[in-house]
């Protein structure tokens, strides 16, 4: 870290928009996120196949995918702020429907819906961050917008689930969709319009862009890479919530519990991470955490009933082996694309996440099967297929790491690779 970015005070304002844009990444992760743990009670409630929920899970993953490819192109064609407030109600409105759901058909219309609009909203702040904050604000501005993942994972779920079992299953995506509302007005209300690139416009088609992008044969490479991560690491999600209730022995009223003390150990190892990032190197970190993920995956996914506090550890030291695979895969990407092709590349691979999650979605629903006492079959499967995975994401990854480190030789840069 240089001296430079540690001078640099943010403004009010900007304090302002680093609090609004992350509690506005809070509520979209929160959407995402606790449809997983809310799958035990709707198996039950609405009598859903493991494949059903597979694609209840998967359909927001896939309309996310597809609408931020397609919205990429126009994003630098509105004012940022309405563009913002635009995907944000419709986000709402995808989460209330969700809220009033009745039976399967209903609910994966809502979660397409949700997705379609949800899908945008993070391109959208990253596009925001970057016109109000200088270079060297910016690590810490999206370090701190990420961290509502965590905050999500310790007070979001496990307040979410809580209103579940106390409410219903219905009370989590009202509760919200009132905090939306809240962010919406405060938006309308203090946010100033961000439209100074309008004034700058070039006249190059937007799709080119996008097609010339995805046409480059060092993109491809990390492209791929990042649609195996995001595969490999979706796989167990969509079920992790039933398998805990359901085979683990975990109660429902003590999962957020669990969601709690792995969201606390989030907060504690993402800094911890990026400290040993800058240590040891990108690639090092990568293959260190993605063995401990994949020792734990098979520790977690051959388990049958088990001690509450054992499931805790083994689900904090499962997330930092998973932590640290992502955070330098995260960097190693960042320092993929040239200049002119950034948004373009960024858009592409948030893109491809989600879509690769959703597949993985599906793919994870055909694989499990349910017994009528209960208890989730064949996890342990997809605890296989994501270990072999994660081995294949090792070699993919140093092929992307090549690719940075050539792109830096070459144009003989001083910037430390991480």
């Amino acid at each position: 870290m240089t001296s430079t970015s540690s001078e640099k005070v943010f403004s009010k304002y900007q304090i302002f928009i680093i609090v609004i844009l992350s509690f506005i990444h809070f509520t979209v992760i929160l959407d995402f996120m606790v449809i997983a743990p809310l799958g035990a009670m709707l198996l039950e409630i609405m009598d859903l196949s493991p494949a059903q929920f597979g694609w209840v899970v998967s359909a927001y993953a896939f309309s996310a995918g597809i609408s931020g490819l397609l919205a990429a192109g126009f994003a630098d064609r509105y004012d940022r702020k309405k563009f913002l407030l635009f995907f944000y109600s419709g986000f709402i409105l995808g989460t209330f429907l969700c809220g009033v759901a009745t039976n399967f058909v209903f609910l994966l219309i809502a979660r397409i819906v949700t997705g379609i609009f949800g899908g945008v909203i993070a391109s959208i702040a990253m596009a925001i961050v970057t016109d109000i904050f200088p270079l060297q604000m910016r690590g810490r501005v999206m370090g701190f917008i990420q961290m509502s993942f965590a905050v999500s994972q310790v007070a979001g779920i496990p307040f979410g689930i809580y209103l579940a079992n106390a409410y219903g299953w219905h009370a989590p995506f009202f509760f919200i969709v009132a905090l939306c509302l809240v962010a919406g007005a405060t938006i309308v209300r203090w946010m100033e319009p961000i439209d100074a690139h309008l004034r700058i416009q070039n006249e190059h088609n937007a799709f080119n862009h996008l097609k010339n992008t995805i046409r480059q044969r060092q993109y491809q490479k990390a492209f791929v890479t990042t649609a195996m991560l995001s595969i490999g690491g979706f796989l167990l999600m969509p079920f992790s919530s039933a398998f805990s209730v359901n085979n683990l022995g975990i109660s429902q009223h003590d999962l957020p519990l669990v969601f709690m003390f792995t969201g606390l150990s989030v907060i504690i190892v993402l800094p911890a991470v990026g400290r040993i990032n800058d240590i040891i190197g990108a690639m090092k970190t990568f293959t260190a955490g993605t063995l401990l993920a994949a020792v734990m995956i098979l520790i977690y996914t051959n388990l049958s009933v088990t001690p509450f506090w054992t499931v805790v550890l083994v689900n904090v030291i499962l997330f930092a082996g998973i932590m640290s695979r992502m955070i330098p895969a995260m960097a190693t990407m960042t320092a993929v694309p040239e200049l002119a092709d950034r948004g373009a590349f960024m858009s592409i691979n948030s893109s491809l996440q989600q879509i690769a999650g959703g597949i993985a979605s599906v793919f994870a629903g055909f694989v499990v099967v349910q017994t009528v006492e209960g208890p989730l079959q064949n996890y342990d499967l997809l605890g296989y297929y994501c270990v072999v995975l994660m081995m294949i994401c090792i070699f993919l990854m140093r092929n992307v790491q090549k690719i940075v480190e050539e792109k830096h030789k070459a144009k003989q840069t001083e910037t430390p690779i991480h």
